[in-house]
């Protein structure tokens, strides 16, 4: 096995900032003129990046970006998708392979190890430093069992573990040092250290906090990161996220989307949140769509029949219907795009119990959820703007009808996408449309009613183009100024250290 330097970050629980810390530390070593390579042995998430040669977590392609280097499939060899409640989607190395019911992941998931190993090793042998994010908290010992994604793997490869604690939440003593008494002899060992990640106020009133975790866990601290408000602009993983996303305040152009089930692929909205044009609004299942919305997008799913039902349940087909005779717009993404035609067929039962759904009849269009699912980035030209957009698919089944002799884009010299006779109601496979700025600045420009103003004119904001969100921009600069904070506070000569110690 390879013994090139790398490290893990592993956290007490869910949601404590490891994707953040590795796309962080990416960057930061990159910039110290390290080969750095991110990964995660498994994941679990609808937000996925397709790359070339299949799908990861949106996390680890963040990651790539951060480490300046291109993603691939072995930075997450095993990504699972839930499409229910009990059961997901298993993707191994990019591509997908079956299903994984609940009861049965702990009993399976290490015939998954070899697969993991084999990702590890290549990537390892093309860097000078691996940096591993682990997944939820290596204190589920309920789950250690054939663990593959925290201390099992960092066992098995031999990787130092550095433990993240969530300040924010409250009761991180308690956290890091009950992570440290129920975790065996051996699990212990593989932690070098810990930090403190989300600290607000004056990190000199946790100095005896760090003492009492240090006391009791033996562990060295490795720093206390303070709260890092830039980190809503980058790509979340987690639908959580998405009830924590800060709206624009005072966005003229209003801008709904229901939040399904299970939601996919919903970074499709960073661009938009960020917009300072843009008022974004996630509607949660109780509450209507709001009557003075411009748009309602309808975003992707991982399971589009059992979706469309959640949103008749939630009654949003009726608000639906009204936004659409007010002459409000709709843009159906994917899954959101097969909901708005007529029927659904999954004769394979691919995303649940085999059958047909009637759709909600917006678009002319029929879907069959059948054949191999496609998933690769995509270069393709937006029709009514002439301008390129860089995408990606990732979806089963094709749509045909009518509605699709009016397409939205041309991409490998055919249409793509349908629109309804009168132009309002539009629906695409694509994906990360509106990363692209001017995509996005035209098409905000039509909604509001703007478009002479042309693509490379004037932002519609304010009507001044100093305003407008150049996004890829954006999201370099947040990335360095991440990798800067953490520098500032975290002993970085420790990390690389205890990552150059593997067994």
């Amino acid at each position: 096995m390879s013994s090139t330097p790398a490290i893990m970050i592993q956290g007490t629980g869910s949601n404590v900032g490891k994707s953040l810390l590795v796309a962080g530390l990416c960057r930061y070593f990159a910039g110290q003129g390290l080969r750095v390579r991110p990964f995660k042995p498994q994941n679990m998430s609808n937000n996925a990046a397709a790359v070339e040669g299949g799908e990861i977590g949106r996390a680890q392609a963040l990651q790539a970006r951060a480490a300046r280097v291109a993603p691939s499939v072995h930075m997450n060899p095993i990504l699972l998708k839930p499409d229910s409640e009990r059961g997901s989607q298993l993707i191994v190395h990019g591509q997908r392979f079956g299903r994984l019911e609940a009861r049965d992941f702990t009993s399976k998931r290490e015939r998954l190890l070899p697969f993991v190993m084999e990702s590890f090793t290549r990537l390892a042998g093309e860097a000078d430093l691996v940096i591993v994010e682990g997944a939820g908290s290596p204190a589920e010992t309920n789950l250690r069992g054939g663990d593959i994604a925290n201390m099992g793997f960092a066992r098995e490869a031999g990787v130092p573990v550095i433990l993240a604690g969530d300040i924010d939440r409250g009761g991180v003593i308690a956290s890091l040092v009950g992570t440290h008494a129920v975790l065996d002899a051996d699990d212990r060992a593989m932690i070098r250290g810990f930090l403190i990640n989300k600290f607000r106020g004056d990190p000199a009133l946790f100095a005896a906090g760090l003492d009492t975790i240090a006391a009791r866990t033996g562990w060295p601290s490795l720093g206390i990161l303070p709260w890092f408000p830039e980190a809503d602009r980058l790509p979340a993983e987690d639908a959580m996220d998405l009830r924590r996303a800060r709206p624009n305040a005072g966005g003229t152009i209003r801008i709904a989307v229901p939040v399904l089930p299970r939601i996919a692929n919903f970074d499709d909205l960073d661009p938009l949140r960020l917009e300072p044009s843009v008022t974004l609004t996630f509607i949660e299942r109780g509450q209507a769509l709001p009557g003075d919305a411009d748009l309602v997008i309808l975003p992707g799913s991982k399971a589009t029949i059992a979706d469309l039902a959640a949103f008749r349940a939630a009654g949003w087909d009726i608000d639906l219907s009204a936004h659409i005779r007010r002459g409000g717009a709709v843009l159906g993404l994917c899954g959101g795009y097969q909901m708005l035609g007529r029927t659904i067929a999954d004769p394979d039962g691919l995303e649940g119990p085999a059958g047909t759904a009637e759709g909600l009849g917006h678009l002319a269009i029929d879907t069959v959820l059948a054949g191999d699912k496609t998933v690769r980035p995509v270069q393709a030209e937006a029709l009514d703007y002439a301008t390129p957009v860089e995408a990606y698919e990732i979806h089963l089944g094709r749509s045909s009808g009518a509605d699709c002799a009016r397409p939205l884009f041309r991409l490998d010299g055919r249409p793509e996408g349908a629109r309804s006779a009168d132009g309002r109601v539009l629906g695409t496979y694509l994906h990360g449309l509106f990363t692209a700025d001017a995509f996005r600045r035209a098409f905000l420009a039509w909604l509001s009613g703007t478009a002479t103003t042309g693509i490379d004119g004037p932002s519609i904001r304010d009507g001044r183009a100093d305003k407008a969100l150049a996004y890829d921009m954006t999201i370099e600069e947040t990335l360095d100024g991440l990798a800067a904070h953490i520098g500032r506070h975290l002993d970085t000569e420790a990390l690389l250290a205890a990552g150059s110690s593997r067994a």
